[in-house]
């Protein structure tokens, strides 16, 4: 029984990831995230798919493959019912030119050393294979073990061994900002009922104030963009 709460729970989580509630502080950019990935997974024509997710004990973007999945993975330092093999990032358990995918999404900012991650990544993946990444530009420190937010010119350099490098900002610097408030309140919200009355009343209108003027502003600037989708191939 508790195995199936633990699925559950995650499965649950993963689903508010994918498809975020307006009342979610971060609603912005994981409904960007959703699109951008959606679209490159679109992009990819081919089935039975050899897949890893490095950190994937909650695996919001699984779903996204369908029925194209062959064989999926997932290694993360903590165990859930969704986790394959508890590991690090950093020694991948796993043969040379083995997956035809990888998700890494929000792990790099809590690796000590992330090129080790992603050579690590690099050395798994077939050749022609596909990284998706997702990472923090700009947000609240969320946890002490954080070490790192990542701008395009970093993550240029951190993906030089890669082939093809795709950067997508998850949102522009409107994104950005409503993203900052919502989620710097959330952090500061201590008390639950606080939280409570943020998550029915200031956040779905920050979030729909930013989803309108992004789309009447059709500005390119990523000065205060929040996070950034990668899309790498070997």
């Amino acid at each position: 029984m508790g195995k199936l709460q633990s699925l559950n729970e995650v499965v649950r989580e993963g689903n508010s990831r994918l498809h975020p509630s307006l009342c979610n502080p971060n609603y912005l950019v994981l409904r960007a995230r959703r699109l951008i990935f959606e679209k490159w997974l679109r992009e990819i024509d081919r089935d039975g798919l050899t897949v890893l997710d490095v950190g994937g004990r909650i695996q919001p973007y699984r779903a996204l493959l369908g029925d194209r999945v062959g064989r999926y993975f997932a290694v993360d330092p903590l165990a859930t019912a969704l986790v394959n093999v508890v590991g690090r990032g950093e020694d991948l358990p796993f043969a040379s030119d083995s997956f035809d995918l990888i998700f890494c999404t929000q792990v790099l900012e809590y690796i000590p050393t992330p090129g080790k991650v992603i050579d690590e990544i690099h050395r798994v993946l077939k050749p022609g294979g596909i990284l998706l990444l997702s990472v923090p530009a700009l947000s609240p420190l969320d946890s002490d073990e954080e070490y790192w937010r990542f701008y395009p010119s970093c993550l240029g350099a951190l993906l030089a061994p890669f082939s093809k490098i795709e950067i997508a900002p998850e949102g522009g610097s409107i994104t950005g900002v409503c993203r900052t408030i919502n989620s710097s309140l959330n952090t500061f919200a201590k008390v639950r009922p606080v939280r409570t009355v943020l998550q029915a009343t200031v956040f779905p209108a920050v979030n729909l104030l930013g989803l309108a003027m992004e789309s009447l502003a059709r500005s390119n600037n990523q000065q205060f963009t929040a996070n950034y989708s990668v899309r790498a191939q070997k």
